[in-house]
């Protein structure tokens, strides 16, 4: 069975910069590619994508690129640095776009987002991990995606100014390196679950 996982990185930075978070997504990879998940990483901040509550905002609008992933992905991964205690700004507009292609049916009239499983990716140098983690949850489950249990993995440093993910060697914290394992490994378990296991259409069908 061959699992997708595309991991969204909500960084301010384009993909010409480090990323602190994009950093701590490959350790999460790495456990993903042990168990032949194929594993694709998009630094939001190199793509137009439009404000909006819609699937597609028209003209140079890069986001139907990004949704056309999603749709075929077993496996999403949202990744968020925190500022001023919050999910990022493009990790907000990503949201609202995942929302607004909640509408859209598979062939059973059911989300588009049924039959995957999504987690969170969070870094930051100061609190707000969990907060930021429990907003992505559950917009992403209240847009159809199932969420397993342990599939936040976060780091964050010392309140005030200073060093981050990179510099502070989190990768050395053993609670972030076990969540992370344990984040990846929850996220297959249940990939495969619902490949082979589809969610029945009673009663969750979208009302044309």
């Amino acid at each position: 069975m061959t699992l997708k996982a595309l991991l969204l990185n909500g960084s301010l930075k384009t993909r010409e910069e480090t990323s602190n978070t994009e950093s701590l997504m490959y350790e999460v990879i790495t456990h993903f590619e042990k168990e032949n998940v194929q594993s694709e990483t998009i630094r939001l901040a190199d793509y137009n994508i439009k404000f909006g509550i819609s699937e597609d905002e028209g003209e140079g609008d890069e986001w139907p690129f990004i949704l056309e992933k999603i749709k075929t992905a077993d496996i999403l991964v949202i990744g968020t640095p925190l500022w001023i205690g919050e999910k990022s700004s493009i990790t907000t507009l990503a949201m609202e776009r995942i929302y607004g292609g909640s509408s859209l049916t598979n062939e059973k009239g059911q989300s588009i987002y049924y039959n995957k499983v999504a987690g969170v990716v969070v870094t930051g140098n100061e609190d707000g991990a969990k907060h930021a983690a429990s907003s992505v949850l559950y917009g992403l489950t209240h847009c159809g995606f199932t969420i397993p249990p342990n599939v936040d993995t976060y780091w964050v440093g010392e309140a005030g100014p200073g060093a981050s993910y990179i510099e502070a060697e989190g990768y050395k914290n053993d609670f972030t390196m076990q969540h992370a394992k344990t984040m990846a490994y929850n996220l297959i378990h249940f990939a495969r679950i619902l490949k082979a296991n589809r969610i029945p259409a009673e009663g969750n069908l979208i009302e044309s």
